[in-house]
């Protein structure tokens, strides 16, 4: 006699939980798939990314360079990234009638600018492969008995499967049902936010940007990161691509400072100290008479010049001629070493990201099944596994979705 067919419930109606369903269905078409969200709309990141554009992958398609971009979990995505990789993503979009564009920083989105294209998209993939979708099902507790396991919903409903996906993303209630099967949680610290400073060089300077600076930050007595790219400056300190890069290489170091630390600024990474000092010493030569509050002979906005001089101690009206070799060091000392104390962080737009979660030791990255419960399989952010912004984040939640989705059918 024929076998009944497998039952299996995903818990988390985010990407990686969409998509883990969406493959086990589509690859075991008998098997009986049931997804779980907590909240009434299911998507949520999905639909805020990107300013609301999504920021679906991200166009590097060599999984050796992609894995660069993750400050946790770039190893063991490594092979995972041979078998479901961005390439793979921008084809299983484009099957479903979804085309991505690629804009110049390598990020990609649908070519409507709207994330409610990629939510449909999904929506409308899992009705049609049978997905059960249930909204507002919160989960209050997960058991294991004999070779099912027992998933209680608050609306004190029971459901009974024979394989499990938990994608709940940072959710502790996550957590802590990965914790009742035996799994290690590495503690989730904040990751991809921006710099709080109060800095009198910064004040009024909100929405002044530079197209690239390098940065250092001190992590330790004799240690530090580096990241050189776009900064931003706003009401409350520093953003930006490489802010955000620094923050999530420097998740674990700045939580344990209390994001208090020193920031090392150089505006003008392209020129050295040196190469600077004969330039600025051309200028007045060539133009002693020009207020060289008023005369930037640099590639930086000229409301950042006008502060950074200001600091260096030079007075609006001082000319180029009376600029002293003392006072010529201290704003080449501001324009390439210039320190900022970080006070805080903040929140970038509606985005979060965590590091930290279930320790990836305990996961088959060829099957995202668990290695301390047969049976459950894992995917998401709820893994200790984060990448940097522009996509990384959404195409890890695809890759471990769908790898969990191939394995969770078969018998």
């Amino acid at each position: 006699m024929p076998s009944d067919p497998l039952s299996i419930v995903v818990i988390g109606g985010g990407a990686a939980g969409f998509f883990g369903a969406i493959a086990c269905a589509s690859r075991y078409p008998d098997s009986r798939v049931t997804l779980l969200e907590a909240a009434r709309q299911p998507l949520a990141k999905v639909r805020v990314s990107g300013g609301g554009r999504c920021n679906v992958t991200h166009a590097c398609f060599d999984p050796a360079l992609l894995v660069q971009h993750y400050p946790r979990g770039g190893k063991a995505l490594r092979s995972a990234f041979s078998r479901f990789q961005p390439r793979d993503t921008v084809g299983w979009f484009e099957s479903c009638g979804v085309k991505l564009k690629t804009e110049a920083d390598g990020r990609m989105f649908p070519v409507t600018d709207d994330s409610a294209t990629i939510v449909d998209c999904l929506m409308q993939t899992a009705k049609a492969m049978g997905v059960k979708l249930w909204q507002g099902a919160a989960v209050k507790a997960v058991s294991r008995k004999e070779d099912r396991f027992c998933v209680e919903v608050k609306a004190s409903d029971v459901l009974t499967c024979d394989r499990l996906l938990l994608a709940t993303g940072s959710s502790p209630q996550g957590y802590a049902i990965a914790r009742s099967f035996g799994h290690t949680i590495e503690p989730p610290v904040p990751s991809l936010f921006t710099f709080n400073i109060s800095d009198e060089r910064l004040r009024d300077l909100a929405g002044v940007s530079v197209t690239s600076a390098h940065l250092r930050l001190q992590t330790g007595e004799k240690s530090y990161l580096e990241q050189t790219g776009p900064l931003l400056v706003t009401h409350w300190g520093m953003s930006g691509p490489s802010v955000l890069k620094l923050s999530a290489w420097g998740a674990r170091a700045l939580h344990d400072s209390h994001y208090q630390a020193t920031l090392m600024v150089n505006w003008l990474p392209q020129s050295n100290p040196e190469a600077l000092r004969q330039q600025l010493l051309a200028v007045k030569s060539q133009l002693p008479r020009r207020a060289i509050a008023t005369s930037c002979p640099v590639l930086i906005p000229r409301r950042l010049w006008e502060h950074l001089t200001r600091y260096a101690g030079i007075a609006a009206e001082t000319r180029w001629a009376e600029l002293s070799n003392k006072t010529l060091n201290q704003l080449i000392q501001e324009l390439t070493r210039g320190e900022y104390t970080i006070s805080g962080k903040s929140a970038f737009k509606e985005e979060f990201v965590t590091c930290g979660g279930v320790n990836l030791k305990e996961i088959d990255f060829k099957t995202m099944e668990s290695r301390c419960c047969t049976g459950l399989h894992l995917a998401g952010e709820i893994l200790d596994i984060d990448g940097v912004t522009g996509g990384f984040n959404f195409q890890s939640a695809w890759t471990t979705g769908w790898i969990a989705g191939q394995a969770m059918g078969s018998l």
